[in-house]
């Protein structure tokens, strides 16, 4: 009797637990639907991928705002494509579009900074999803953008490399230092002459002094 007891109480729980995980996974679902739903996607042309990948960050303003869903390589480009995170974040046509190095492993993520101050009279009735969307000053769901190469840590360490490998080289510090040598000589030489007339502007003075207490 309480065997049989135990095992209905066991199926009942086993019940209700596959109820809850049903709904748990229902709700889950319905949430990740919705936020899918409510982004859009752009296209960004890039001359080089940059170290981009997907699943990098879309910022603007230095805030997410979204991340790289797929990178196609081409022949002359890489096409990025990238979801925003909330068709209520609109993202201005005239904006610098660019790939920058951000943290300490130097990830690269797209920073998108628009260059012109927008009101709020612009964004009133703005829906990325609609063809009047076109005519607005916002980017639109599926709209293209080129993108530009921006801040690299690569090319600052070439840069700095290139700069030492310069200071190393025996001519140009001979080259450097004679030019500091001949900036020295024509300074000394500058300070000469200007002593000089100022020795003869006070001669002038003191002649023309004595010469006009004569006339007196």
């Amino acid at each position: 009797m309480i065997k049989a007891k135990l095992n209905q109480t066991w199926k009942y729980l086993n019940n209700v637990m596959l109820f809850c995980v049903f709904i748990l996974i229902f709700l889950i679902a319905s949430m990740s639907l919705k936020i899918k739903k409510d982004s859009y996607s752009l296209f960004i042309l890039f001359n080089n991928g940059y170290g981009l990948k997907e699943g990098s960050e879309v910022l603007m303003r230095g805030i997410n705002i979204g991340y790289i869903n797929r990178i196609q390589i081409q022949y002359n480009y890489v096409l990025v494509k990238a979801s925003i995170n909330a068709s209520s974040i609109l993202i201005p046509k005239n904006s610098l579009v660019e790939t920058t190095q951000t943290g300490l492993l130097n990830d690269t993520v797209v920073d998108i900074t628009p260059l012109e101050n927008i009101s709020i009279q612009d964004i009133k009735n703005v829906n990325v999803y609609t063809q009047s969307c076109m005519q607005s000053m916002f980017l639109c769901h599926f709209d293209y953008i080129k993108g530009e190469r921006g801040l690299n840590y690569d090319d600052l360490v070439r840069a700095a490399t290139r700069i030492s490998q310069r200071l190393d080289d025996p001519i140009l510090f001979q080259l450097t230092n004679l030019f500091l040598q001949n900036t020295i000589n024509i300074s000394n030489e500058f300070i000469e002459l200007t002593d000089n007339i100022v020795n003869i502007t006070i001669l002038l003075y003191d002649y023309l002094s004595q010469l006009l207490l004569n006339q007196r």
